[in-house]
Parts: C-alpha cells; structure tokens; sequence
C-alpha cells in the first residue's frame, strides 16, 4: 500500500495523470476482482487478462509513467519481437503450466508480458507513423496466427484447465477454442485499427513518415 501510494504522488508528476487512474483501475480490475480466481478456471479468462496486459495496461503505464521521455534502450523492431516471443513462450503449455503452479513464474510472466509490451508501446508512439503501423500489423499477424493455432488444435494443450472447466459449461477444448478466437478475431482486429488510425493521423500531419503520436 505505501508503495502504491508513493507511485500515486509520482504518477501525476511525471506523466498523465489521467492514465495513472486507468492503470490503477485496470490493474485492481485484473488482480483484485474475480476476474483474477476465474482466470485459473478458465483458459479464456487467462487470455483476456494477458491481452488486457498487453493492450491495455502497458500503454497506461506509458502515459502514466512518462515512458516516452525516458531514454530507453533498444528500437521499435527489436522490442516488437521481443514482445512476440515474450507472449508465445509464456503461452507455451509446460511454461504456462509450470507459470500456474508457482508464484514466482506467475508473476514473472505478468510482469514480462506488461514490460516487454509497455516498451514496444513506448517505442511505437514515438515511431513514424509508417513504421508504427507496420509493427502493429505484424503483431495482428502474430496473435492471429496464435489464435488459429488454438482455434484448429484437436486436443486441450492446457493441463491447469484441464479439470476446472467443467464446472462453467465448457470442455477444455471448447474453452481453449473460444481463448483462440479472441486472440485471432477482437484482439488482431484492435491492432489492425490501431494501425488505420496511426496511418490515417499520418496521412491527416502531412504523410506516414509523420510520428505516430
């Protein structure tokens, strides 16, 4: 509580404090709530908090933290990749397992996944807008290849869901198809629109060599 606190007098100081509400919120929303417990149950919970993680939290803490003064390391090619394989190996089945049954995994995952995620973020808002798009795309590609992957498999690679999806109405197959089509339908569409905005704001400045933001 008290580093919370410390991080609340900081937020406003250093980014937007608008954002440091959002993120406090998401962030009570995905580790408080019910959510949370449901997501050991359900394969399909666990996916939505990941992408939340990704999508929603990371450039929340961007704005909040004012990430995009800082002088971080890396380019916008090298963290879109990193972040690529960060998401795929956690969603591996025997590290996603081994990510269930302990802590430290658990929360070196989530912390990985947001990182990695709040710096490509950082790096793609200060990116042209051309670039900025192609990065996106290339994620919309990456998680819809995810998706279908689990979409089409015929049997449930998830050994933590194998036994508590019964109780929601849902075989852990059927659970692990439903998690796939989020990945490759809502969440590679959000990218592929965030991707038309950046161009078309492009486009609006002047060009797509114009930054994204």
């Amino acid at each position: 509580m008290a580093g919370a606190a410390i991080a609340w007098r900081l937020w406003p100081q250093r980014g937007d404090a608008r954002a440091a509400g959002g993120l406090l919120a998401s962030g009570l929303i995905l580790y408080v709530s019910p959510l949370c417990a449901l997501g050991a149950a359900l394969f399909l919970v666990r996916i939505l908090h990941d992408l939340a993680l990704s999508a929603l939290i990371a450039p929340l803490a961007v704005a909040a933290f004012g990430m995009r003064r800082m002088h971080l390391p890396g380019t916008l090619l090298q963290w879109t990749v990193v972040h690529i394989l960060v998401f795929f190996a956690w969603h591996a089945p025997q590290l996603y397992a081994a990510a269930m049954q302990s802590d430290a995994l658990f929360w070196a995952m989530q912390i990985t996944i947001a990182g990695s995620a709040a710096l490509w973020w950082a790096k793609l808002l200060d990116e042209k807008a051309a670039g900025a798009a192609l990065s996106l795309l290339a994620m919309m590609v990456a998680m819809g290849m995810l998706g279908a992957l689990l979409t089409f498999a015929e049997h449930a690679f998830y050994a933590p869901h194998w036994l508590t999806t019964g109780d929601w109405g849902f075989s852990p197959l059927e659970d692990q198809q439903l998690a796939g089509i989020v990945m490759w339908a809502p969440a590679s569409a959000a990218y592929l629109l965030a991707a038309m905005v950046i161009l078309y704001r492009g486009v609006l400045r002047g060009g797509a060599q114009e930054p994204a933001e």
